[in-house]
């Protein structure tokens, strides 16, 4: 049985209200996607860069990262279909894809050339929307699904959905994150706990199995572009050096990066670190 320690803090109301000023400075976007209806955020101006998120996850995702990102270009931040404030959609790899390709080509200033970045389920998706859309200058995959090699968990996650109340919801959140999601449980802030409790709760699309099918080399193949992969050091989810290793071997147009003493959740553990690296990757 899992044990859940109940001195754990829960999380305070503050993240809210800083997720809601970082949205003030977004222009918010719905698409149509043959009747899939797709919530973008689009910040900044330049180059445009699409950022996809997780399982489990949300634009949230990316809350580390956004503005340093639309500093020096245009950011767009969806909640993909089946997560978030999206329609819901098939729990299906191509179909996802499909939806998302069909909305990418509505959004302003995605005509013509883009760079996509994707976390863990959304690097797969990435992957598989690069090879797809044909305009995709540059990927950037942060401890990106599909890779078809070892896993490192060793914790079993709690069952959220079976929390009684408020605290034990908060209790469920922050194990979780500890056991999947961050190496340091120093780093689980109250935004960390805000972000994937409101993402855990508006997902519908059952992500698991596609993640773990290791189709990502072959979406990478049939991208044939520009690719940068991280892993955090302690990612759950890979051995980032044999990952790495086998995404990028005989093509010279990918490179492989392990963040130190990151988890699975590596652009929010490391945001600084990570966006600097991502800042030097994306055109601008």
């Amino acid at each position: 049985m899992t044990r859940i320690n109940l001195k754990t803090p829960v999380a305070s109301a503050q993240p809210e209200a800083q997720a809601a000023a970082l949205l003030q400075q977004s222009e918010r976007i719905v698409t149509d996607a043959d009747g899939c209806r797709i919530v973008w955020r689009r910040f900044g101006e330049g180059q445009p860069v699409v950022l996809l998120h997780g399982g489990h996850g949300s634009w949230l995702h990316w809350v580390r990262n956004i503005e340093a990102l639309a500093a020096h270009r245009t950011v767009w931040a969806p909640d993909m279909p089946g997560f978030g404030e999206s329609d819901d959609i098939a729990s299906d790899l191509a179909v996802m894809t499909g939806a998302l390709v069909r909305g990418i080509r509505q959004l302003p200033g995605c005509g013509k050339a883009l760079s996509l970045a994707g976390f863990s389920f959304g690097g797969l998706v990435a992957a598989n929307v690069a090879a797809s859309l044909g305009t995709v200058r540059r990927l950037a995959l942060m401890g990106s699904g599909g890779h078809g090699g070892i896993r490192r968990q060793q914790r079993a996650l709690v069952d959220w959905r079976k929390a009684g109340d408020a605290e034990a919801l908060a209790l469920s959140m922050r194990y979780n994150l500890e056991a999947f999601m961050l190496a340091d449980p120093a780093k689980i802030d109250a935004m960390a706990m805000y972000a994937h409790t409101e993402s855990c709760r508006l997902t519908r699309f059952r992500s698991k199995t596609i993640s773990r099918s290791g189709d990502l080399r072959g979406a990478l193949d049939r991208f044939g572009g520009e690719v940068l992969l991280a892993w955090g050091e302690h990612d759950v989810t890979a051995d980032p050096v044999p990952a790495i290793a086998a995404m990028t071997r005989d093509n010279p147009r990918r490179e492989g990066r392990v963040v130190a003493g990151a988890g699975h959740w590596v652009q929010y553990e490391a945001h600084g670190p990570v966006n600097a690296l991502l800042d030097g990757w994306l055109p601008k």
